[in-house]
């Protein structure tokens, strides 16, 4: 590769991280028009504008925070590198950002996180929960855990972790108040709770005569945007929900919560752990990746474990 391809990358991170041109320039021992220059070469050389700049303050481009996570992995990868060739062994360290589904990563893989940072200090890690789906590569983030079918995309990896199993179900005192469903039209007159998505359609899945799933709408009474709170709320009697199973399994045993209509339920959906596509693997995203599979794979594991009731 040409080495005027790395030219103005170091240039543009530092005003990007202190914010000022004068700063950076200060920081990189060079003067203010030399450091114009180079930034301008960049954006020619790029076809785009990356910085945004007013006679009080610098700003990213759209473009320029892509280019920015772009660059900082990059170094990032260099860094560990270098840190793997003085340590002479794959100890896993350096910070890596982590993005969870909320309710699923608090309670099945945060332990797991927190139980493997404790046996390597040097491994530090910034940790988000959203229940909706997050551009990786325009975020900065270096893994993430997915429940849901996956699209393609050739810019990341993934790995299956395991299954999540839907069930429908509702109190008792829910049922006692409203009837029992014997049938999926039954739902129609009853109050549903579905995770709030917008623009998202208002179905469950439920399995056809032929036994495949197929969407089926639904009358929604409340929409709430957490899995916690959406258990909370069918525990109250607000309605019914289909829940996963890893959520409810305990509330199924006690009998705070009836499974119905379990023979037209039982949605899969896969969860993966995915990562963006390097040629170089970090040796503590390995580590994370390989713990993580471990976990998944271990008898009697939560991940693999939360079938429907009454499922081998």
């Amino acid at each position: 590769m040409d080495q005027n391809h790395f030219l103005g990358i170091r240039e543009f991170v530092a005003i990007a991280q202190t914010g000022s041109f004068t700063a950076a320039a200060e920081m990189l021992g060079i003067t203010g028009s030399a450091l114009s220059k180079r930034i301008m070469r960049l954006e020619t050389r790029l076809g785009s504008k990356l910085l945004h700049r007013t006679t009080r303050r610098v700003s990213l481009s759209s473009q320029g925070e892509v280019y920015l996570a772009s660059c900082l992995r990059a170094i990032a990868t260099l860094e560990d590198a270098e840190n793997y060739l003085d340590a002479g062994q794959q100890e896993p360290v350096g910070r890596v950002h982590i993005n969870l589904p909320a309710a699923f990563g608090r309670r099945h893989v945060l332990p797991i996180l927190l139980d493997l940072s404790a046996r390597h200090e040097g491994l530090d890690l910034s940790i988000t929960f959203s229940e909706r789906m997050v551009d990786l590569i325009g975020n900065g983030i270096d893994l993430a855990v997915r429940i849901g079918r996956l699209t393609d995309n050739a810019d990341l990896v993934a790995r299956q972790l395991g299954e999540q199993h839907l069930l429908i179900c509702g109190s008792p005192a829910y049922i006692a108040r409203k009837g029992m469903p014997h049938a999926k039209e039954d739902l129609l007159r009853h109050d549903c709770l579905i995770d709030w998505r917008r623009g998202a359609r208002h179905a469950w899945h439920l399995r056809n005569a032929a036994g495949i799933g197929e969407a089926f709408d639904i009358p929604v009474r409340h929409e709430v945007g957490d899995g916690e709170a959406i258990l909370a709320a069918t525990l109250a009697g607000r309605g019914l929900a289909q829940l996963p199973t890893w959520l409810a399994h305990q509330h199924l045993q006690s009998g705070e919560l009836i499974p119905v209509l379990h023979e037209l339920s039982g949605e899969t959906m896969p969860i993966h752990v995915v990562w963006p596509r390097t040629h170089y693997m970090h040796p503590r995203m390995r580590t994370i990746v390989d713990t993580l599979l471990r976990a998944a794979q271990a008898p009697g594991s939560r991940w693999r474990w939360d079938a429907p009731p009454g499922a081998a």
